[in-house]
């Protein structure tokens, strides 16, 4: 039977690369591109459709930071199809990175060089900004609207008889430090791309929890330290002119310097043709690459606590029910002539006042 798979942020970066590296692995299958701008999507479906011209390739309008972007998404995938076996949730954002000059050339003549390249640690912060739905950015589209977007397609994701696997691009960024159950939306912290994908691998795990019965499997990947653009946005090509020689130094003494995005997708990829329930359900599968240029898989366990796990999971229901709520009021009130005609005359006898 022909896989069916969703890839959100399809249209560049490391979904790109993972769209095409899964039609090599199987050119039957059903790939629906997942993309806010309609306009990359299509040039990105184009060039897949270049290279595998009989392949199946559909898109799929999403804007993962709002809400009814999400739900308006998921009711049109399935009533496009019955049933997912993959997901893949990889959009992700890291808005108005700002480097600290300072850690970062104290960081280049220290013993903790690699690390600090490997995991940014000390050396990023970004400004978050609100969505039209009043949610933190960052925490809306890494996190909160993939949520969404797994419980809307349940009734695809989980078929009886058969398995079925949401795969999240973590990072070695996250850390347990950046985040808060206080906060889950990191509006008092500055660093909300680090607390979001921690989040990530916390909600892996309370997704087995409660998905594992239903043939829904998730697992979660690094990547590694990726060159896309959303790591060129960090700084200005002219300091990338004189770090890439440094990274590629390092590349030689650590396996996290993936760069490519190729190399990036191997984790990816790899989830791709294991069966899901034979995966550890607290591991990072991380995709690593040799000095010399190889690259392969490692499992390493998360950092995470169950219970914090299910709590961060409960408090998102929570928010699920408060936003899909306020939707539905929003729509109920455009669809309602008579509401709109009482704020009409409202507005006419405050004129004449």
């Amino acid at each position: 039977m022909r896989k069916v798979v969703l890839v959100t942020g399809a249209s560049g970066g490391l979904g790109l690369v993972l769209c095409e590296r899964l039609l090599s692995l199987d050119s039957q299958v059903h790939l629906c591109m997942a993309c806010r701008n309609v306009r990359k999507g299509e040039a990105a479906r184009n060039g897949l459709l270049a290279s595998h011209a009989d392949a199946d390739i559909a898109l799929l309008q999403l804007d993962v930071s709002s809400v009814r972007s999400v739900l308006k998404a998921a009711q049109e995938f399935k009533m496009r199809y019955n049933r997912l076996d993959y997901l893949y949730l990889n959009a992700g954002i890291m808005p108005n990175p700002k480097l600290n000059f300072k850690a970062l050339f104290k960081g280049i003549f220290s013993r903790n060089v690699v690390r600090m390249f490997a995991t940014a640690d000390g050396l990023l912060t970004q400004e978050d900004r609100l969505t039209s739905d009043g949610l933190q950015e960052v925490f809306a589209t890494n996190i909160f609207g993939h949520f969404l977007l797994t419980r809307e397609l349940e009734p695809v994701l989980c078929q009886p008889g058969l398995t079925s696997q949401l795969i999240w691009t973590s990072s070695n960024n996250a850390r347990r430090s950046a985040f808060s159950l206080d906060d889950i939306q990191h509006k008092k912290g500055s660093e909300p791309y680090s607390s979001s994908k921690y989040a990530s691998d916390l909600l892996s795990v309370a997704l087995n929890r409660h998905y594992n019965n239903k043939g829904l499997y998730s697992s979660v990947i690094c990547p590694g330290v990726v060159m896309t653009n959303l790591t060129y946005g960090i700084l200005p090509s002219s300091v990338w002119t004189l770090l890439m020689p440094i990274m590629w130094l390092i590349r030689i003494l650590t396996n996290t310097f993936t760069l490519a995005p190729y190399n990036g997708a191997e984790a990816l990829c790899w989830l791709f043709q294991q069966k899901p329930e034979s995966l550890d359900p607290v591991a990072k599968y991380h995709s690593l690459t040799s000095g010399m240029g190889k690259n392969y898989i490692e499992a390493r366990k998360l950092d995470v606590d169950e219970d914090m796990a299910e709590a961060l999971y409960e408090k998102l229901l929570q928010l699920e029910k408060k936003m899909c709520k306020k939707v539905r009021n929003e729509e109920e009130d455009i669809s309602d002539p008579g509401q709109y005609l009482n704020h009409n005359d409202t507005f006419k006898r405050a004129l004449h006042l």
